[in-house]
C-alpha cells in the first residue's frame, strides 16, 4: 500500500498532527505493521514538497506543532489513485518457491520444508480466524483477505508436495 496516499486520504477528514496520522494509520491499516514516526514525517515532507499537503502551525508555549492539511491537488491525487485498479500480483518469484527449488537442488528434504510451512500457514490461519471473531467489520475483512491468500498458498503447498518427485527429477537436470 502507498503510505502517502493513505495519509492523504486520512487528511481529507481534516487537518491532523503527524502523531495523530500515525496512530490512525496504525489502527486502520497497520495490523501488525505499525509505521515508524520517521516514515510518517518523511512521507509528509515529500507530500509537502509535492504540494499535496500544507502545514498549519499552532501557536503554543512548547515547540512548534505542525498540523498537516490536504490541498486541492492532494484531493485530486487521492481521487485519481482510488479509481485506478491495482495490478494483480502473479507471485511468480516467491521466497517459498525458491526454497523448494533450492532444497531439491541441494539434496535437502523438500517434504520437510513443505510440512513446516504448512504448519506455519495453519497456525496463522487459526490466529486470524480467532481475530475475526473479536474484530469489527473492517478487521474481519482484512483477516478474510489474508485467509484467502493463505488458503491459496496451502493449495499450492499440497500440489507441490504431490508433484515433488517429478519436480525433483526435472530440477536436477542440467539447464540448457
Amino acid at each position: 500500500m502507498s503510505v502517502g496516499f493513505a495519509l492523504l486520504g486520512l487528511l481529507e477528514s481534516g487537518p491532523r498532527h503527524g502523531y495523530d496520522l500515525k496512530r490512525t494509520y496504525d489502527e486502520r491499516f497497520g495490523h501488525g505493521r505499525a509505521l515508524h514516526y520517521g516514515q510518517v514525517y518523511s512521507t509528509l515532507a515529500r507530500l509537502l514538497k509535492s504540494g499535496l499537503v500544507a502545514v498549519e502551525s499552532e501557536p503554543g508555549d512548547g515547540p512548534d506543532r505542525k498540523r498537516y492539511a490536504i490541498t486541492e491537488a492532494g484531493v485530486t491525487d487521492v481521487a485519481s489513485w482510488l479509481t485506478r485498479p491495482e495490478k494483480p500480483e502473479p507471485y511468480l518469484q516467491t521466497t517459498l518457491y525458491t526454497k523448494v527449488i533450492l532444497a531439491l537442488l541441494t539434496g535437502r528434504d523438500a517434504d520437510d520444508l513443505l510440512d513446516v510451512q504448512r504448519r506455519e500457514h495453519l497456525r496463522l490461519m487459526r490466529e486470524l480466524t480467532q481475530r475475526k471473531t473479536t474484530g469489527d467489520l473492517a478487521d474481519q475483512l482484512i483477516c478474510d483477505h489474508a485467509l484467502f491468500h493463505l488458503e491459496a498458498d496451502l493449495r499450492w503447498l499440497e500440489l507441490t508436495a504431490a508433484r515433488l518427485d517429478r519436480l525433483s527429477d526435472q530440477v536436477r537436470q542440467p539447464v540448457p
